[in-house]
């Protein structure tokens, strides 16, 4: 088994709560994936974060372009962690 991780940046918190419903939905994600809010550098107010949903995927079953293509609909992408 691989260690792969796919890191997917949204601009809001309800963003990454829907892409977090919507990836079971889809391509049956069975594993919660991680939801983090990124601070970016020297700001506190939390409109200026970022939300990251970081997911396992060990068997390599989601490929790069199809996330980048699913994260897009709401306005992320996919970072290469």
């Amino acid at each position: 088994m691989s260690d792969v991780r796919h890191v997917l940046v949204l601009p809001d918190r309800d963003a990454a709560e829907e892409v977090v419903e919507a990836l079971a939905e889809r391509f049956g994600v069975r594993e919660e994936p991680l939801v983090v809010r990124d601070a970016l550098a020297g700001e506190d107010d939390a409109e200026d974060a970022q939300w990251l949903v970081v997911l396992r995927d060990e068997e390599g079953r989601l490929e790069a372009g199809v996330l980048d293509e699913f994260v897009g609909a709401w306005e992320g992408w996919r970072e290469e962690p």
